[in-house]
């Protein structure tokens, strides 16, 4: 097996198509290339993950603070008027939560599978390499 028969779903395949000669330089910036498109989106999915549980605890405070002030109004601010306000209030830490369980384990996904596929270019240059010196 040579360098040329490189495998058509590879992603070294577009790399090793452009040269006769593939050297390792040329096919470390073909993994950088990958690695980089595979990673791609990955920054704001952590920053959504990481800062959604803040956004809602802050649409907490606010719908709280609008609770009380209500409260203030009124004369006599029982368990069943204060019982509803604060319980709408808790909504938005719950989709702050919700929302970041979500992206925090899609994120941890895909950069898993983007580990894993630059540990496969790596591999495949190495065995590239190792052919071409044969």
């Amino acid at each position: 097996m040579g360098a040329m028969t490189v495998s058509q779903q590879s992603v070294l395949n577009s790399c090793v198509k452009k040269t006769s000669n593939p050297n390792h330089r040329m096919l470390e910036m073909c993994e950088f290339a990958a690695t980089k498109e595979a990673t791609k989106g990955l920054t704001i999915l952590s920053m959504i993950a990481s800062t959604s549980p803040f956004i809602g605890l802050f649409g907490t405070v606010v719908s709280i603070l609008e609770a009380f002030a209500g409260l203030g109004i009124q004369k006599n601010a029982t368990l069943s008027v204060v019982a509803p306000a604060i319980s709408e209030a808790l909504v938005a830490t719950a989709a702050g939560i919700f929302v970041a369980i979500f992206a925090y384990s899609f994120h941890l996904l895909l950069k898993r599978k983007a580990y894993e596929l630059s540990t496969v270019i790596a591999m495949q240059i190495d065995m590239i390499l190792s052919t071409k010196q044969e």
